[in-house]
């Protein structure tokens, strides 16, 4: 039975979290814990909600919520699924980390260069800091479970980290640690052909479509203190935004 994959929800009152969370919570950690593997199949709505012995609109509330996640995918005709390309939300400012782990993947980094210098003068508009001002330099090949993912370059303010070695594997982490975490964020997505040396980086052919995200992360007080360009394979990467009518 699938609850036994799962495991069971707390109908008798003792949970605190509505029955819809318990059930998105249940299939998060099985996701997590690749109890569920990538394009596994879900049961039907009808079949859960007869299990779980809760309403087929508890069931799709549930699967709703995972789906805007990116962790749970919908095919016409077919059923829902666990995402097998990674959905990256434009709605949510989260680390290349954060996403993989929810995701029930292993994320790690393999470093190209790490140090610290001057700001350039196209940095030095971007970042809005002055001429001179010192900042850390990041280029990092992202992996998830062994597979190369992206290509990234950062830079980011050098007030913002203790050192360029203060990095491990989530720069948003490190950012956390000092307090200058970013809270918003300008991003924009556009499609690229892979030149040589990012093709190599990747495994993929030279050529091959991929896409460019250009972020610029701000901190609450309005301060810009990093800007990223990430290069992501095309096969791997479904980049979604939710998007609702002015009223």
């Amino acid at each position: 039975m699938f609850s036994e994959r799962i495991g069971r929800l707390d109908a008798g009152g003792s949970e605190l979290a509505p029955l819809y969370k318990q059930l998105q919570r249940a299939l998060r950690e099985a996701i997590q814990k690749k109890v569920l593997a990538p394009d596994d199949a879900l049961p039907a709505e009808r079949d859960m909600a007869e299990e779980f012995n809760i309403s087929r609109i508890t069931v799709r509330k549930a699967l709703d919520g995972l789906v805007s996640e990116g962790l749970l995918t919908r095919r016409q005709g077919a059923g829902t699924f666990v995402a097998a390309r990674v959905e990256k939300s434009f709605s949510k400012l989260s680390s290349f980390t954060e996403d993989m782990i929810s995701r029930g993947r292993v994320p790690r980094s393999e470093w190209i260069s790490r140090n610290e210098g001057s700001v350039t003068p196209e940095e030095s508009l971007t970042l809005g800091l002055s001429p001179g001002t010192p900042v850390y330099r990041f280029a990092r090949i992202r992996y998830a479970d062994g597979a190369p993912m992206a290509v990234e370059y950062t830079t980011v303010a050098a007030f913002a980290l203790t050192s360029s070695e203060a990095v491990g594997t989530s720069l948003y982490e490190a950012l956390e640690a000092t307090g200058h975490r970013p809270v918003r964020a300008l991003q924009r997505l556009r499609a690229v052909l892979f030149t040589a040396e990012h093709a190599e980086l990747l495994g993929v052919p030279v050529r091959d479509a991929g896409l460019l995200i250009e972020r610029r992360g701000f901190l609450k007080d309005g301060r810009a203190v990093e800007v990223t360009q990430s290069y992501y394979r095309g096969d791997a990467y479904d980049f979604v935004a939710e998007l609702n009518a002015l009223s």
